[in-house]
């Protein structure tokens, strides 16, 4: 019985995951859409607006509405570095997004997982095993290998490229100071209610400054398809939260780094069905290479965490 339960979480860990990897694979496509309808402040205001309003109303509903009453003054100092951070990747990648094309912001918001766990060994005391750093050698050399063949396809667009790159290497900085300040606020709050006021400090921070007319003005089409981005958010983190539930975290880590392969399979396949939304992707065979090389890098960073090794923690520190 015990062996026929561990068998079902297994395989809901990794349908969980898998659905997180889709649904991240396809936002950057959706978002590009978007963009054509709204600017990018509005449409990362209404994302965290929306995010804001669901989640709040569920833990209303149970009970789990956010105590601050227990929070230090360091505790609001995360809080603040944690909206912070979430808020500028959230713009830095949809402004990356809208220079650059939806393959090339996926590979490249890569880096933010390899910046959170570099920062975990300063900031924690946590330490790789020599396979991890295999690993982070083989997603720097995917990556140098895949934005140097783009370089080469884009011509008159390279400074406009580039442009979009800075932002996304930002917007991978920014998420990992994001992780970095949540980890070590989940000492004092549950995830969600972290989530909760965070998503409200974005909101807060986006909303005077969006352009809610023109979102008014949106047609079906429009209105379907920033739904959809909004509601991207809640589904796949609440399926990415599940599936740590049901399966190791390494495990979980390794299905979302195929996100990059889904969204090159899922532009490819939108540029055939839907041409004035997703043009064709430009990659040559050493994009592909590159690609693959990120995605092997951080599947092998992933696993390895099994072997990690750790230094004595920092007092208060959660383990990975």
């Amino acid at each position: 019985m015990q062996r026929h339960r561990a068998s079902g979480d297994s395989v809901r860990g990794f349908l969980l995951a898998s659905l997180t990897m889709v649904l991240w694979g396809v936002l950057p496509l959706a978002l590009r859409a978007v963009l054509q309808y709204v600017d990018p402040v509005t449409l990362t205001g209404v994302r965290m607006a929306f995010a804001t309003l669901v989640l709040g109303a569920i833990l209303a509903m149970t009970g789990r509405w956010p105590r601050l009453g227990g929070l230090s003054r360091m505790g609001f100092v995360l809080l603040f570095v944690a909206i912070a951070g979430l808020a500028s990747n959230y713009i830095g990648f949809v402004l990356g997004l809208h220079h650059t094309s939806p393959a090339s912001a996926q590979v490249l918001i890569q880096l933010g997982p390899l910046l959170l766990g570099m920062g975990g060994l300063v900031v924690f005391g946590e330490r790789f095993a020599r396979v991890q750093w295999f690993g982070v050698a083989l997603l720097v050399a995917g990556l140098g290998t895949f934005f140097s063949s783009q370089l080469v396809l884009l011509g008159r667009e390279l400074d406009r490229y580039l442009l979009g790159v800075e932002w996304i290497v930002f917007a991978a900085a920014t998420w990992a100071a994001y992780g970095l300040a949540q980890k070590q606020l989940l000492l004092s709050l549950p995830s969600q209610a972290i989530m909760l006021l965070v998503y409200l400090g974005c909101a807060a921070c986006f909303l005077p400054f969006s352009d809610l007319g023109r979102v008014l003005r949106l047609d079906a089409e429009g209105i379907g398809l920033l739904l959809f981005c909004s509601a991207n958010t809640l589904v796949a983190y609440g399926a990415f939260a599940a599936s740590l539930e049901h399966w190791e975290a390494s495990r979980v880590s390794a299905v979302l780094a195929l996100t990059p392969l889904a969204t090159l399979a899922f532009s490819a396949l939108a540029s055939e069905l839907v041409p004035s939304y997703a043009a064709p992707e430009r990659l040559s065979a050493e994009s592909w290479i590159g690609a693959g090389l990120v995605v092997a890098g951080s599947l092998v960073t992933a696993l390895g965490r099994r072997s990690l090794l750790r230094a004595r923690p920092a007092p208060g520190a959660l383990g990975r």
